[in-house]
This record gives structure tokens, C-alpha cells and sequence, in this order.
């Protein structure tokens, strides 16, 4: 069995089968375990895990108020990656839209800056993804 994270988010989403395409395909999960039947799936991408819930309005399910498109309004979800290159071609081949381009950034971090290469993209119900791979760190310089 693998290695269950300390947090994992849970997202309820209008379609599993076009989220799973997204998370599995396009960003690179994969199916840990899932409950078909109910619409369920814990996906886990080198320790990063998220579960996957499709809506069910007659299951009683844990809602805070009604879905609204885009769900997961002010929430993003960072997501270290070995390299941003292969998931932005495998996004653009389906023609799917980013929420904002590839940029290299640097955030301060008390005395040093750390550095991302990022992107963020939204999955089929709208949560934001942002997905970045390590660029190191350095002194920073205007502390």
C-alpha cells in the first residue's frame, strides 16, 4: 500500500470521467485507487494526492453551499513538478486553454528568493492548477 499524504484535498466535480482525463492524461496522476460505482478516485503523482468526488445531489454529500462554475473560486493548487515542458505539450496538443502562460518567477523567502518556472491552468470545473518546476534559490536582494 502506498503512503498516504497528511493533507489531501478532496474535489467535488460535475463530470469524473473529464476530470480524470485531465488529472491522468494531461497532468500526469495516477489512479492510486478508485470506487467506480460512486464516482470516486484518490489520485497520487509522486506524493502529491487529491480525490476526486462526482456530485451527486441525492447523496448527502459534505457541500458548504451550491456548486457554482468556476468551483474552487480562491483556491490554486501548487503542484511541484520534475519539468513543466512535457505537461505544457501535452496541453497544447488537445488545444486545452492556461489560465496564465509559463514564466519564470522568483518569490522572496525572508533572506533568499526561491525560484519556479509556472503556469496555471484550470481542470473542467475550474479549479486552478498551477504547476511549477524549481528553479533553486538565491540571496535575495532587496530584504
Amino acid at each position: 500500500m502506498f503512503a498516504r499524504s497528511k493533507l489531501v484535498p478532496e474535489l467535488m466535480v460535475t463530470d469524473i470521467q473529464k476530470s480524470l482525463h485531465f488529472w491522468t492524461s494531461l497532468i500526469g496522476f495516477n489512479i492510486a485507487y478508485e470506487r467506480p460505482e460512486v464516482g470516486f478516485a484518490y489520485l497520487d503523482q509522486n506524493g502529491v494526492q487529491l480525490m476526486l468526488e462526482q456530485y451527486d445531489p441525492d447523496e448527502g454529500q459534505w457541500l458548504t453551499g451550491p456548486l457554482e462554475a468556476p468551483l474552487g473560486r480562491g483556491i490554486n493548487f501548487q503542484i511541484t513538478v520534475n519539468s513543466v515542458e512535457p505537461l505544457l505539450l501535452r496541453l497544447a496538443e488537445v488545444q486545452w486553454p492556461l489560465f496564465r502562460p509559463c514564466a519564470d518567477v522568483w518569490y522572496r523567502a525572508d533572506a533568499v528568493e526561491v525560484g519556479q518556472r509556472e503556469f496555471l491552468v484550470q481542470d473542467p470545473d475550474g479549479y486552478l492548477v498551477r504547476l511549477v518546476e524549481s528553479l533553486g534559490e538565491r540571496p535575495c536582494l532587496n530584504t
